[in-house]
């Protein structure tokens, strides 16, 4: 029964991403082949989840029809192959600049995004308060980050989900995008102790005085 109404969610969502101006409850329940009470239900369980909204409203010379659409949380819920094409930039410029070139580009992208970053959260005093701070923001990204302390007493930064973790393991030079990013944003020489790419349990970084 489970299974059922997890499909039954699955069908619904993709209708409404088939109808981007949304759709009313008969709609749902001609398309899914259910009746309305069953699509009520799900209705109201989707909208719990942030994944549909009500929309507008359909005149029907009677009295007017909720449509629903999906929300951008629930557009997210289809897979969107990212690596894929990055993957294939990657390549590209690998092949174009080599190995050389390829991590000079991954610096400048970082040091792009550091001054975005820059922008939108004033910088720390310390080179701790700025580790705190890019764990902060690297959990916002989907790193699932926390700062943690280095045997020396060292910051140091531990990620349990390295966003580029498909592309890390088909070219690891991936890796100096991060390296590039946490030593411009903090100041910091970067080392990474342990790496999910080559087998670690986390992507562990630590950061020390630059020489």
């Amino acid at each position: 029964m489970a299974e059922v109404f997890r499909e039954r969610r699955r069908q619904l969502l993709r209708h409404l991403l088939r109808n981007k101006r949304g759709a009313t409850v008969d709609e749902l329940g001609h398309g899914l082949g259910v009746t309305r009470t069953a699509i009520r239900q799900h209705l109201s369980s989707l909208m719990r989840d942030g994944l549909i909204a009500p929309g507008e409203t359909r005149a029907s010379g009677g009295r007017p029809k909720q449509l629903f659409v999906l929300t951008d949380k629930g557009r997210e819920v289809f897979p969107r192959h990212y690596s894929w094409f990055a993957q294939l930039l990657v390549e590209a410029m690998a092949q174009e600049h080599g190995a050389t070139g390829l991590r000079t580009r991954l610096g400048r992208i970082a040091a792009a995004v550091v001054a975005q970053l820059r922008y939108r959260t004033p910088e720390a005093s310390t080179r701790r308060g700025k580790v705190a701070q890019l764990s902060s923001l690297m959990d916002e990204l989907g790193y699932d980050a926390r700062m943690t302390k280095d045997v020396g007493g060292a910051p140091a930064i531990e990620a349990d989900n390295c966003v580029f973790h498909e592309l890390a393991m088909k070219n690891p030079v991936i890796c100096h995008f991060d390296l590039a990013l946490m030593s411009s944003y903090t100041g910091s020489k970067v080392e990474l102790h342990e790496c999910m790419a080559k087998g670690g349990h986390v992507c562990r970084f630590r950061f020390t005085p630059r020489n």
